[in-house]
């Protein structure tokens, strides 16, 4: 079942370095100015479930294990489409709206890409 899908419409500027830290910065369309050059902006949809450890995380054609979940992710999400992923596999979440997810750091996130969050 899809809980949420979504397609990056614009890249900021220094979007990708986040990758670098094994981030990577989602917020939709209409962000912060002062935050949108860091972030994969994406055309928000609506959510249809929770975000939850052992869900999937889909981008592009690569799928990712979701090992941790924040607090306030699926709120964050639903509410303001912003989401940050860590690519480390950590089992508790390190801050309130991130969840950190099991596989590879994506070199780079192309414009059009799909992102699926899946049960």
């Amino acid at each position: 079942m899809i809980i949420f899908e979504t397609k990056i419409t614009r890249i900021g500027s220094s979007a990708h370095d986040a990758l670098l830290d094994n981030m990577l910065i989602l917020f939709r369309e209409g962000a912060p100015i002062d935050l949108e050059e860091y972030c994969f902006i994406h055309a928000h949809s609506e959510m249809d479930g929770e975000l939850e450890a052992g869900n999937e995380m889909q981008l592009g054609n690569e799928v990712y294990l979701i090992t941790a979940v924040g607090k306030v992710a699926s709120i964050n999400l639903r509410e303001l489409g912003h989401i940050t992923v860590h690519f480390d596999s950590a089992h508790k979440a390190e801050l309130s709206g991130s969840i950190h997810v099991k596989g590879y750091i994506p070199a780079a996130v192309s414009l059009g890409s799909t992102l699926k969050f899946i049960k």
